[in-house]
């Protein structure tokens, strides 16, 4: 997961993770990966708008998200 991570943070892509809280709650969320570390990683959370820390072993799953732009010719 780490590994998959830091791809999504060096490419700076918008991504979209399933997130389970200390808590056991379940969210979905759009983040942008600002940097990771060994046990959590920075995130810009569009659900919160804000900035936050996240730990990976909570990520249950990340993907990027590929925006379609339209082309006028």
């Amino acid at each position: 997961m780490r590994q998959e991570l830091s791809k999504l943070c060096d490419h700076r892509d918008l991504a979209e993770m399933i997130y389970m809280s200390a808590d056991g709650a379940f969210t979905k969320r759009r983040i942008r990966i600002l940097s990771v570390g060994d046990d959590s990683f920075k995130a810009f959370c569009y659900l919160r708008r804000e900035k936050r820390t996240f730990t990976i072993d909570r990520v249950l799953s990340v993907r990027r998200i590929i925006s379609r732009e339209s082309w006028v010719i």
